[in-house]
Formats: C-alpha cells, structure tokens, sequence
C-alpha cells in the first residue's frame, strides 16, 4: 500500500470526484465536452495532486501539491456555481457538495500545517 492511501484527504478526495462523476451524469449531452468533462477534470485533480506530492522528496514539495489539490476544489466549487445556474442541479445539491468541498479545504489545510510542523510525511 502507498503511504497517500491512508491518508484521509486522499481517501475524501476519491469519494468526492466520485460524487461529481456521478452527479454529472445527469447533465444535458450538450455538456458532455464542456462543464461535465471541465467538473471531472478538476475533481479527479484533487486526489491524483494529493497522491503526486506524497511522493516528492520533501514535506515543501508534499505542500506544494496540496496547494494544487487546494486550487482544483475551488476549480470545481466553481463549475458547480454554472451548474447551479444553469439548472443542472438543484440548490440543495449544491449546498451539500459546497459543504464536503469545505470540509476537504479544511482537512488539507489542517495537514499542509502538520506537515510544516513536522517536516516529514
């Protein structure tokens, strides 16, 4: 097993790109090569960036990463405000992946400074 395995923001990242796979499902095939594939681009970013930059060779290196994982969450949280917009979901399933895109910015942010604290992942 590969150490970013276990890590929890890896394993909310996974859920959450898998959340935005599948609520783009329902979008209008016209959206196929625009907001569904630019939101399952930027979700998928934000674990495969977490994965990446656990294997650098420095905890600077690691926290370079995650400020790219980071920037992928408000990525998406923004393809999410044009799919609000233009009906594609509801207000309520917004609110909900608004929420989990918090909780995984949080969760970074809280390891970005474990990190800084303890050089060494």
């Amino acid at each position: 097993m590969f150490k970013f395995e276990k890590l929890e923001i890896w394993q909310k990242a996974i859920e959450f790109a898998e959340d935005m796979r599948q609520i783009t499902k329902s979008f209008p095939k016209e959206e196929r090569f625009n907001l569904v594939d630019q939101i399952n681009r930027s979700a998928d970013s934000i674990a495969t960036n977490i994965a990446e930059g656990s294997g650098g060779s420095t905890a600077d290196d690691f926290k370079h990463y995650l400020d790219i994982a980071r920037k992928s969450i408000y990525e998406t949280v923004s393809h999410l405000h044009k799919a609000r917009k233009r009906n594609y979901i509801t207000e309520e399933a917004g609110k909900v992946f608004y929420e989990k895109a918090e909780v995984l910015v949080k969760r970074i942010n809280k390891f970005k400074q474990w990190l800084s604290e303890n050089k060494r992942f």
